[in-house]
């Protein structure tokens, strides 16, 4: 499976939390995610590892306790059932892929992205 690059199909989650499925497998899922300044990820936690990369904008992250404001180029990976929240501080775009596969997350996909 191949994603193709568009600025078409994203959905709105929560308030200016936008997100695309880019791929996926059996095993991982990718997603982009677009994220409006002042908009918030509520304290929350899943069966999944997720590991991500700040693309571009700022946000604040907690895992666990543990907070970070993160710039461009930043990375981090949240453990499994770690709780977990994001207070975003720019406009922000987040490439993150979760394992095992987030099923949920698949509706999120644009069938014209995806190529076989």
């Amino acid at each position: 499976m191949f994603g193709k690059h568009s600025n078409t199909g994203f959905h709105e989650t929560l308030p200016g939390n936008h997100i695309k499925t880019l791929c996926y497998g059996a095993h991982t899922l990718l997603v982009e995610v677009r994220l409006e300044k002042k908009a918030q990820l509520p304290e929350h936690k899943h069966p999944y590892e997720q590991t991500g990369y700040l693309v571009s904008g700022r946000i604040r992250m907690n895992i666990a306790g543990n907070v970070r404001e993160l710039e461009s180029g930043d990375s981090w990976c949240i453990p499994m059932d770690a709780l977990h929240k994001v207070d975003v501080l720019e406009d922000a775009v987040v490439v993150e892929a979760f394992s095992p596969t987030r099923e949920e997350y698949i509706k999120y996909k644009n069938d014209n992205d995806i190529v076989s």
